[in-house]
């Protein structure tokens, strides 16, 4: 088989409504029956846990599909690769010009959460920090506590007129360097 890219990249496929765990199952038994490990490395599906409520106002934790209809998959590129995934039961193909995958970015790949990253990062309770990715992007806070464990820190957020306590993830804040002054509304008291 000839290889055209040496390191594997993300990219997007497109399915029908309703079939992306058949395209990523399918396709993990595809890697598995062609011993394709080295040339699809992942595939994945990005969720986020939402509380729904219930007609009898019971409340309860769901897992939601972020982009209905894709899938997103690691490999490397080759024509006999995009025939194979293409022709697998609910693809209808890769997002790109005429159907050939464009990989994506790195911010893309950051925002969709698709790979963990480490981030060497020395926050500390008491650090005023920046929310740049996820549902809180755009909040300011201070650093309540720090858990390098699990790479996510509780934040002190204003939200509504009031103090919340949120929990973010290293991955999605920025320090604010001291010499930075926050507008009165922002600050916290």
């Amino acid at each position: 088989m000839a290889v055209q890219n040496e390191e594997p990249k993300w990219y997007i496929l497109h399915t029908y409504s309703g079939y992306e765990t058949m395209v990523r199952e399918s396709l993990l038994r595809l890697i598995e029956n062609n011993n394709l490990g080295d040339m699809i490395v992942d595939v994945k599906i990005p969720t986020e846990q939402t509380i729904e409520e219930k007609a009898n106002g019971k409340k309860k934790i769901v897992n939601r599909k972020l982009l209905p209809c894709y899938v997103f998959i690691k490999m490397i590129y080759s024509n006999q690769i995009w025939y194979l995934v293409t022709n697998t039961r609910g693809v209808t193909g890769f997002c790109g010009p005429q159907g050939r995958p464009i990989p994506m970015k790195e911010d893309e790949i950051r925002k969709m959460r698709l790979e963990e990253y480490v981030v060497d990062a020395d926050f500390k309770a008491g650090d005023r920090v920046t929310i740049d990715n996820g549902p809180l992007e755009g909040f300011i806070g201070t650093i309540v506590e720090v858990n390098d464990e699990q790479q996510r820190a509780k934040v002190s957020i204003v939200m509504f007129g009031r103090k919340q306590e949120v929990e973010v993830e290293y991955v999605q804040m920025q320090r604010i360097p001291d010499t930075v002054t926050l507008p009165e509304d922002e600050e916290e008291e």
